[in-house]
């Protein structure tokens, strides 16, 4: 059984084990990198990507801000909403305006 990714065009070239190392060691990941971690196509995820609330910046996604953002639209809460909104706004205030309001959005 072929791996999504390996039918993908877009996905060529990007191995399962390389996006699985940059998860493990917490790296971001962009839309074709999150695409295989996450399963799902590159048009899949580059819809994901533009829709409203999603918590990539820049272009590039960490996979736990994914799994509590996921977490989120399933109706969970996440394990420690002070500890992240305090340091997501230590974060946002040593950025341009524009920047840190979508990061504070996210």
């Amino acid at each position: 059984m072929k791996n999504r990714h390996t039918e993908d065009k877009q996905l060529q070239g990007i191995t399962l084990e390389a996006v699985m190392e940059k998860r493990r060691l917490d790296q971001a990941l962009n839309a074709k990198e999150f695409a295989v971690c996450a399963g799902v196509s590159y048009s899949t995820a580059r819809e994901w990507f533009h829709s409203p609330g999603f918590p990539a910046f820049r272009g590039v996604i960490f996979w736990q801000d994914f799994v509590q953002w996921r977490a989120g639209q399933n109706g969970f809460k996440s394990p420690s909403p002070s500890q992240r909104d305090n340091d997501t706004a230590i974060a946002a205030s040593k950025l341009p305006p524009r920047a840190a309001q979508i990061l504070l959005d996210a």
